[in-house]
């Protein structure tokens, strides 16, 4: 059987008739063992480096540097082979057991990287070999296969817009070489409690001595003629993703059941841009965004766009959307400015397109600049509080974020009497959260990770650029500006400045209201340690008595400085966050935060810490109110320090590990 590629893009889906393993390259248990030393395994997500180390020349418009985990190679190593038909393995037992007794419908999706069409064929034909029915959507970013997912109709298991879970191929921001897979049903990832069997059962397949005898079987199950039928429909069921995701994005935006609710709103955010234009330069970095909705939706709002790296897989740029990665949007941002005043923001996706980074064009300084990401989640946040208040919202109102970010969220939802509630890092934690308090009664309209950027907006499970981009042009568009009736006024009004309001507003003026804090950005080389502790507990013991023994003698300087003197530490560990006394041990693998606080009782600054469930580093931050970088940095270096000190004193047993 013939190599089939994309009937649009021209990209190869995959050979029915190559089954990608042989008996004759069998890897040895040993082979496999060693392979998967290197498995990244959490509820964020599963990854390693999987590319071969090699690069293929040409794959790329930028020097990469000759790294495995920036290799662009297509290619796996049989031993990764098996590695990922023991997820599908895995999987597919899950997903049985889930809808049984009907034959389960699977979503299948993958981002720009190299090696994901790769690991879709083996995912495909394992999931088809043990019965399952799967439709392919090839390149698609997650938050349109998660808006897809979440059309299930359970009543009519026919309906094409029916599934009963997704397998999503990516591994998010981390480099090209890296890839991964999230599991998924109904709209949104496994929850923690979900994935750890899993994960088990994954762990117990690598360590059988047959698992290459059991990985080829499961690949040699899958009949040539389905699997054919699964890479000729892709475009097929891409239309209906398409059609799912714009119909979602339009209920996220407005926060309305009905079609004709939603009209009314787009319709007056289009009349509005009309009279003021908004344009939008999308920098997609061939990324999954490259393969989706967002000309077509930002046009629907009536915003005008200009899109630049638009070649799925061909990276311009470093895939996280941090820093330098934000330079060519800016250029962009810059020369369309210049060229029509109407063009004021931008955005960049990582690869799998749940992610957008935001440059914004500051009149003041009259040049594009990058918003951080914790200000681009405050942003958010304010405009979809405001939004709630327009909209006349009477009910117990709650944000749900991740331990690590900015308390200025606090004091941005104490304006509009909201209540924040933490959670552990990691974007199914604060879903679970969420869910948790809607049962309860909460209105919980937006969530998500203000360390990391981006949002969650309600319905979505999942960040989504369109849902932080939709979010501000709600805030610089919404209402009549000529009457003071929009939602940057109930801001205003709300923090008693009603006096700062101009009906030519733009998104500089909202940033100078917001209340004041410095963060640690989460991708800034001192946010993420190289630390030889692999017990975790026993590496925040450590700290424990070092933070002790230090706390006497640097609080004077910390009152003197900041009008700091007392702290309260904090475990997140799944969906909740609780106060551990001076146990720094208790928040075990997850987040421990210590809050600082002034003579008043308030809260004045936090110190954050928690090993990556995606990365091999170990990730800290400070946060602190009405401060400087230079303040911002005098005690992030405090914090590194006695990090740095725990890890040298920590068990030699542990530091002679690797």
């Amino acid at each position: 059987m013939p190599l089939i590629s994309h009937p649009f893009l021209g990209l190869p889906i995959g050979d029915p008739g190559k089954i990608p393993l042989s008996r004759e390259k069998l890897p040895t248990s040993k082979d496999v063992r060693l392979a998967a030393q290197e498995l990244i395994l959490s509820a964020s997500g599963w990854r390693k480096i999987f590319a071969k180390p090699e690069i293929a020349a040409g794959y790329a418009s930028w020097d990469y540097e000759q790294l495995p985990d920036n290799s662009l190679s297509p290619l796996l190593a049989p031993a990764d082979i098996v590695i990922v038909a023991g997820m599908a393995i895995v999987f597919s037992s899950f997903i049985k057991e889930h809808c049984r007794p009907y034959k389960p419908i699977v979503l299948l999706g993958i981002d720009t990287r190299r090696t994901s069409p790769t690991i879709a064929d083996i995912f495909a034909r394992v999931l088809i070999g043990e019965g399952c029915e799967v439709r392919y959507l090839f390149i698609v970013p997650i938050p349109e296969i998660t808006a897809y997912a979440a059309q299930t109709t359970a009543l009519d298991v026919d309906h094409e817009f029916h599934s009963d879970g997704f397998v999503y191929i990516s591994a998010s921001h981390n480099p090209p070489g890296y890839n991964g897979v999230k599991f998924g049903l109904c709209g949104g990832v496994l929850k923690s409690e979900q994935i750890k069997p899993l994960i088990s059962e994954l762990k117990v397949f690598l360590s059988d001595p047959e698992s290459s005898e059991l990985a080829l079987i499961a690949l040699e199950k899958a009949d040539a003629r389905a699997l054919t039928k699964c890479y000729e429909n892709v475009a097929h069921w891409k239309r209906y993703s398409q059609s799912a995701y714009m119909l979602f994005a339009h209920s996220v935006f407005t926060d309305e059941e009905t079609t004709e609710a939603q009209e009314r709103i787009l319709l007056e955010i289009a009349n509005a841009c009309e009279k003021r234009p908004f344009g939008i330069i999308a920098e997609l970095n061939g990324s999954a965004r490259t393969q989706s909705i967002d000309l077509d939706w930002l046009s629907a709002l009536g915003a005008e766009s200009k899109a630049l790296n638009m070649e799925p897989g061909i990276f311009a740029h470093r895939i996280v959307p941090e820093n330098e990665s934000l330079d060519d949007c800016i250029k962009a941002l810059q020369s369309a400015h210049e060229k029509n005043a109407a063009y004021a923001l931008g955005y960049v996706p990582d690869c799998d397109g749940d992610r957008g980074n935001l440059v914004y064009y500051n009149n003041r300084l009259r040049e594009a600049i990058p918003l951080e990401a914790q200000q681009v989640f405050a942003l958010a946040c304010l405009s979809e509080l405001a939004y709630l208040k327009w909209k006349g919202e009477t009910n117990r109102i709650a944000i749900v974020v991740n331990d690590a970010t900015s308390m200025r969220i606090e004091a941005i939802a104490e304006v509009f009497g909201a209540k924040v509630f933490r959670t552990e890092t990691g974007e199914a934690n604060v879903v679970c959260r969420a869910e948790r308090l809607r049962l309860e009664g909460w209105t919980v309209r937006i969530l998500g990770e203000g360390s990391n950027g981006g949002n969650i907006t309600h319905p979505s499970k999942v960040r989504d650029p369109l849902s932080t981009i939709g979010s501000m042009i709600r805030l610089l568009r919404l209402g009549d500006a000529q009457k003071n009736e929009t939602c940057f006024n109930l801001w205003l009004e709300a923090i008693g400045s009603p006096e700062r309001y101009q009906p030519d507003y733009d998104l500089e003026d909202v940033i100078e209201s917001l209340p004041q804090w410095i963060t640690t950005s989460a991708f800034e080389p001192n946010a993420a340690l190289k630390i030889r502790t692999i017990d975790k507990i026993e590496l925040k013991n450590t700290y424990q008595r070092l933070f002790l023994e230090d706390w006497p003698k640097i609080q004077p300087e910390l009152e003197q400085r900041f009008d700091i003197v007392s702290w309260r530490a904090f475990a997140s560990l799944g969906s909740d966050e609780w106060e551990i006394g001076s146990d720094f041990g208790a928040s075990k693998n997850g987040g421990l935060r210590i809050v600082l606080y002034n003579k008043a009782g308030e809260p004045k600054a936090f110190l954050w810490m928690r090993a990556s469930g995606t990365e091999p580093v170990f990730r800290i931050l400070v946060d602190i109110r009405g401060g400087t970088y230079a303040d911002e940095a005098w005690l992030r270096t405090w914090h590194k320090g006695l990090v740095a000190k725990a890890d040298l004193l920590a068990s030699p047993r542990q530091n002679n590990v690797g």
